[in-house]
């Protein structure tokens, strides 16, 4: 098969389409014939070797990714070879073939693209995990995304919709915010122009936000917890804004707050806190709300996967609304 490699950390001119071994399945994985795949912001750290793959996982890049089952291991039960499906993947989705284990694998939901499909699995089983089984959102709360025109931005805010929540977003672009509120968000906030804290606060009656997922890290942190609500929760999914910060835990106790750090792709595949439990939920309670249409891809653009270079130049150019795909022609 071929893959895209990174020869060594650098640009996107690192990433190169070669040959590579055909992925065989080990006990309990699949094999699966890529149609597409996705692009996330974790891609451009991996390739700039700040985000290594965890112990025992495949170097070429990808967390996520849509296509038909072509081989299936030992022990599988549930896929059959030809299913069309879509993965969360711990890398190697920037391939014609990749292996997974069976338990990361998602049907294509009805009435979504194949190719689309590609970038429904890190979305949504990001958001999910945390907002809805790690934070406990629900109808009537307020819930603030920052990056609301990202791919996670544009999914939370859909999930948020959809669950009965106000949804707050920041974002740095009229075009960016324009498209938060065409999804359903009922408060934008331009970072560049305006401090989320007041908006957020105003908009609420001085309550704030009962829960906040952010992808800044510390630079975010002090305002994060000014924002939250009294027993609001704080969720950090990512460090774009740095990894140490102070903590005044004075505010978090007399707000009864909380603060929660998670990430998706160093998970165990099984077990307590697994991949495999945040699959089974979002199946189960999220698939419903895909099918209905309440939760869609929200595609930027769509390049050929042996480009993948040009993929990464633009999401990291800036101004991308929701998801680039990578797709095999």
């Amino acid at each position: 098969m071929y893959a895209i490699s990174i020869r060594e950390p650098g640009g996107p001119e690192v990433l190169r389409w070669t040959p590579r071994p055909d992925p065989e399945p080990g006990k309990g994985e699949v094999v699966i014939d890529v149609v597409a795949a996705a692009v996330n912001r974790a891609d451009l750290l991996q390739r700039q070797g700040f985000y290594p793959p965890p112990p025992g996982v495949t170097t070429v890049p990808g967390l996520e990714c849509s296509g038909r089952i072509a081989k299936v291991g030992k022990g599988v039960t549930q896929w059959q070879v030809g299913d069309e499906v879509c993965a969360l993947l711990a890398g190697g989705g920037y391939a014609e073939r990749v292996a997974v284990p069976a338990v990361q694998v998602l049907p294509v939901p009805k009435g979504v693209d194949l190719v689309t499909a590609a970038g429904l699995p890190e979305v949504t089983c990001t958001v999910w995990s945390n907002v809805v089984m790690l934070a406990g959102l629900t109808a009537g709360d307020t819930f603030l995304a920052h990056g609301g025109a990202g791919g996670i931005g544009t999914c939370a805010i859909q999930i948020g919709k959809a669950l009965g929540a106000t949804v707050a977003v920041t974002a740095g672009t009229p075009e960016g915010l324009a498209e938060c509120t065409r999804l359903g968000a009922d408060i934008t906030v331009n970072y560049h122009e305006q401090d989320f804290v007041e908006v957020v606060k105003e908009a609420t009656g001085g309550k704030g936000a009962d829960v906040v997922l952010d992808n800044m890290g510390a630079s975010y942190l002090a305002r994060n917890i000014d924002v939250l609500a009294a027993g609001g929760r704080l969720v950090v999914i990512g460090m774009q804004g740095g990894r140490k910060a102070e903590l005044d835990l004075s505010k978090m106790l007399a707000k009864r707050a909380s603060v929660a750090a998670t990430g998706l792709r160093g998970r165990p595949v099984e077990g307590p806190g697994s991949k495999a439990e945040v699959v089974a939920d979002v199946r189960e309670r999220l698939w419903p709300l895909v099918e209905e249409g309440k939760v869609s891809v929200v595609e930027h653009a769509r390049v050929p996967i042996q480009e993948a270079a040009e993929a990464h130049r633009l999401l990291e150019a800036g101004g991308v609304v929701g998801k680039i795909l990578l797709v095999r022609k």
